[in-house]
């Protein structure tokens, strides 16, 4: 399986680094590398994860994030990374 995070989801990325980073120097490399290794797993595990607003939804094991993805001839497109601590709708408007 292949995995593309499309640059949506870098945004998010770069958008939790920030944050974590301003909470504490070096958490946010600390961040992009725990959910890196969390979308590195989609290479084994992709399509195994619920649907949720019409994407599959991995949840990140260390933070309150999840990775929405959508699968298309053997290729798991990263669409979103978002905290989960977010309103449901403006994640359904985001996504």
């Amino acid at each position: 399986m292949n995995v593309v995070i499309l640059p949506s989801a870098r945004d998010d990325l770069a958008d939790g680094f920030e944050f974590y980073e301003r909470q504490e120097a070096g958490l946010g490399d600390y961040f992009l590398d725990s959910l890196f290794a969390d979308i590195d797993a989609l290479i084994q595990n992709a399509g195994v994860h619920r649907k949720v607003f019409g994407y599959h939804r991995l949840l990140s094991k260390r933070y309150p994030y999840a990775v929405y993805y959508s699968l298309e001839s053997g290729t798991a497109y990263v669409k979103a990374v978002l905290d989960c601590r977010r309103d449901p709708k403006w994640i359904r408007r985001k996504l």
